[in-house]
């Protein structure tokens, strides 16, 4: 039994089939999906579509990242916040044309069923973006924390890889948990193509929306899969300009 950490796929659903080919899924894999299937690319429709059925032969976790949470809301009640549109929303909206009402419901019941984070039986967390209670998840009091936060991160690559857990300085928030996989903070904003690790995080989220891959990793053996460039795969396309 294998279990892998799937970074943010942003609409490109070229990328996300190359890299599940490369893992070669096998019936008993699990696949954790860290958030943002939506945006940024022209096939976020496509996209939700397909890890719909993924889910029915494989057993899955889909966490809610941000772009999910409006992508959800516009589904729902055809709201158009205006940074979604501008951070792509656009592409979004335009992937659905051809889509039945009765296939967006299915879309939208995927996403309210999305949780905010997992911890698996090892005492691992998987979620989008970070948390800031020191006493774990499960105290957060803003739930948009989950899918927004940066701090997490930020925190984790200023830290010495020196510092003891032991250490009175050691920072209360990781300790709760084994290991830490993030996303919404692409490695590309720190010239790196690669998922990134620091303390007991891992950042898996490698750019898909812009000019980066799309990462996943074995979170046993730390064994890294990845696509090819999204520009490279969709060559007709701009994606997203900023970070």
């Amino acid at each position: 039994m294998r279990t892998f950490a799937i970074g943010d796929i942003h609409g490109g659903l070229k990328a996300l089939i190359q890299v599940l080919n490369k893992l070669e899924v096998k019936d008993d894999d699990t696949l954790i999906f860290v958030g943002d299937y939506v945006d940024g690319w022209s096939e976020s429709a496509q996209v939700i579509q397909f890890l719909v059925e993924l889910s029915e032969k494989i057993n899955c976790v889909f966490i809610k990242g941000n772009h999910d949470v409006w992508c959800e809301e516009w589904l729902k009640n055809s709201d158009v916040n205006s940074t979604w549109y501008m951070h792509g929303g656009k592409e979004t909206i335009d992937s659905y044309e051809g889509f039945s009402e009765s296939e967006k419901q299915i879309h939208l019941q995927f996403f309210e069923n999305m949780p905010l984070y997992y911890i698996d039986d090892k005492n691992r967390l998987f979620l989008h973006a970070g948390f800031t209670s020191m006493h774990g998840v499960e105290k957060e009091v803003f739930k948009t924390t989950f899918y927004f936060d940066r701090t997490l991160w930020e925190m984790a690559l200023t830290m010495d890889k020196g510092i003891d857990e032991d250490s009175v300085i050691y920072p209360n928030r990781l300790k709760h948990y084994k290991e830490i996989y993030i996303g919404h903070t692409p490695t590309i904003n720190f010239n790196e193509d690669m998922p990134m690790h620091a303390v007991n995080v891992w950042n898996i989220d490698t750019g898909a929306a812009f000019t980066g891959k799309l990462s996943a990793i074995n979170i046993d053996t730390k064994a890294i899969f990845q696509s090819e460039n999204l520009p490279a795969l969709y060559p007709n396309e701009k994606g997203r300009n900023k970070h």
